[in-house]
């Protein structure tokens, strides 16, 4: 007996059957169109255009929730939006009132200055006045006598 070098000895090669599916004829020739039926059945059966059928449980489609109608802009953005104009016009008058304050001292110190100015003008006309004494005061001392508590000037 010649035996192939790759058999082991002493044993017999095993006969393999290799299937190949076939496919099999379209029981019909025209297309399929799929029925609406007013209610769906728990079990569904469906004819593929090659002529098998395949049987399984009807889903339903998954219908999206519907969505709530959104304001063209977020009502975040308008809240900030409004915020920043009233910060604004806080500002604003933060700044109006900062300069009134700064005006209103202004104002004040030159009416303090002027007042200064004329009173210390008036003073100096009542110093430096023309009164024929020479820019000097003349003071007359005499020798007083009090005699028997009555003044004798």
């Amino acid at each position: 007996m010649n035996e192939p070098a790759n058999l082991v000895p002493g044993r017999r090669e095993a006969t393999v059957e290799v299937h190949r599916p076939t496919p099999l004829a379209p029981v019909r020739s025209e297309p399929v169109i799929p029925l609406q039926a007013d209610s769906v059945p728990a079990v569904t059966s469906v004819v593929l255009p090659d002529g098998r059928v395949v049987t399984g449980y009807a889903v339903a489609p998954t219908q999206p929730e519907p969505v709530a109608a959104k304001p063209p802009v977020s009502r975040t953005a308008v809240n900030i939006a409004l915020g920043g104009i009233g910060f604004g016009a806080v500002c604003g008058g933060l700044f109006l009132l900062t300069a009134f304050i700064t005006a209103l001292t202004a104002l004040i110190t030159q009416l303090i200055t002027l007042a200064a100015v004329i009173f210390g003008g008036w003073v100096a006309m009542q110093v430096f006045s023309a009164s024929g004494h020479g820019g000097g005061a003349t003071v007359n001392i005499r020798k007083a006598v009090i005699k028997h508590s009555h003044f004798h000037g």
